[in-house]
């Protein structure tokens, strides 16, 4: 809700596309720089408190935009300087947040869980867009930024029940300094036949296609002419995709084929992207809104899945922090680039030559697949 309201506000004080990927990219970029240091930090202190302070921040953060927008004090500046900081915050949320699953459900659970949380996030990037448009257009920004303020105080309050094993609740003693396990945590990524290469895949997807979501208010007006009602609309069908696909595959609650599922559904996207950008019947592209959903919650629930279960427990939350980076920075830089191509050339030709581009990074996936689907899943059976 807090991101699409932001974007909405953003298009309404400047009417420009580059400005709306710049307060994207100020909210998900933090990431970039944040994120390996954030996974270390989660690896060495206590899990749980770190993400009571985080959502703590981040419940003041909406607070304070809320604020300044309801009281027509709100300026582009301001709200790309708040961007940066609740993106900082996030960017130690994820990571903390995310380890704790193995300290609360037993191993052989493990997987169902992971595709919970995965479906829990990725409804949550869709579904709350589709609740803040009629929000918006109901009573303006500031209401729907004030419910963030409110769901992040409950998801505070919500950790005083949580029950996690305390050998969970820290990954390891510090073994060196704070740069030099993010290094190791890079190196062990890296190195991984199976994590390395799915990871470079999601980073690559990322950049070209997910920014399309971070620019819903621009394509709205300019591709279908419409305003915050129609806004309301295009979310919903983005929230009932990745509903429809986020159940199903957690009612599948296991790794095996998940890597297969993590690669084609780059290839859906694609061709879901394509559809979107180059309409301008309003209906079909509520139709590829859905599509883009499922596909991108497929994509990210399976590869969190096989992250989670197959990282080192010791290495899981830098594993996680790469993750968190790949779904934010790279999303944000991704925008970044098209709200200034857009700027140019319109939003349409710049969308179309990431779906080519898209394409290419999905044949290079399909020639890893297999050593991949090896690597985190061992050996298919006959």
């Amino acid at each position: 809700m807090h991101r699409i309201s932001v974007a909405w506000l953003a298009w309404e004080m400047t009417g420009s596309a580059l400005w709306v990927g710049l307060v994207a990219f100020s909210d998900l970029a933090p990431a970039a720089l944040i994120s390996p240091i954030a996974g270390a930090v989660a690896d060495r202190v206590d899990r749980v408190k770190l993400t009571s302070y985080s959502q703590a921040f981040i419940a003041c953060e909406a607070a304070t935009v809320a604020t300044l927008v309801a009281t027509g004090t709100m300026r582009i500046e301001y709200l790309i300087l708040l961007e940066l900081c609740s993106g900082t915050a996030a960017s130690f949320l994820q990571p903390a947040r995310q380890t704790l699953l193995s300290g609360i459900v037993p191993r052989s659970e493990l997987p169902a869980a992971v595709a919970c949380n995965s479906l829990v996030f990725n409804l949550a990037r869709f579904v709350g867009p589709a609740l803040a448009g009629p929000v918006i257009a109901g009573f303006g920004v500031a209401p729907a930024v004030a419910c963030n303020a409110l769901a992040y105080t409950l998801a505070l309050v919500s950790m005083a029940f949580m029950r996690v094993d305390p050998a969970h609740r820290r990954g390891h003693a510090a073994t060196g300094s704070l740069f030099g396990e993010v290094k190791e945590g890079f190196a062990y990524i890296a190195a991984h036949p199976g994590l390395g290469p799915l990871m470079a895949y999601a980073a690559m997807i990322s950049v070209l296609l997910r920014c399309v979501q971070e620019l819903l208010p621009p394509f709205v007006e300019r591709n279908f002419g419409r305003g915050a009602d129609s806004l309301a609309l295009l979310t919903a069908c983005f929230g009932i995709g990745a509903l429809v696909a986020g159940i199903w595959l957690s009612a599948l609650a296991r790794t095996q084929g998940a890597t297969r599922m993590a690669i084609f559904s780059g290839l859906a996207q694609s061709v879901a992207v394509a559809g979107f950008a180059a309409t301008e019947w309003f209906a079909f592209g509520l139709v590829c809104a859905a599509c883009i959903g499922a596909s991108a919650s497929i994509h990210g629930i399976s590869t969190q899945q096989l992250a989670q279960t197959a990282a080192r427990p010791e290495m899981r939350g830098r594993v996680l922090a790469l993750w968190g980076l790949i779904t934010r920075a790279c999303p944000a830089f991704g925008a970044l680039l098209l709200g200034a191509f857009g700027e140019a050339f319109g939003l349409r030709i710049p969308v179309m030559v990431a779906v080519a581009l898209s394409l290419c990074v999905f044949v290079w996936g399909l020639t890893r697949l297999k050593g991949i689907e090896a690597a985190l899943e061992g050996p298919r059976e006959p």
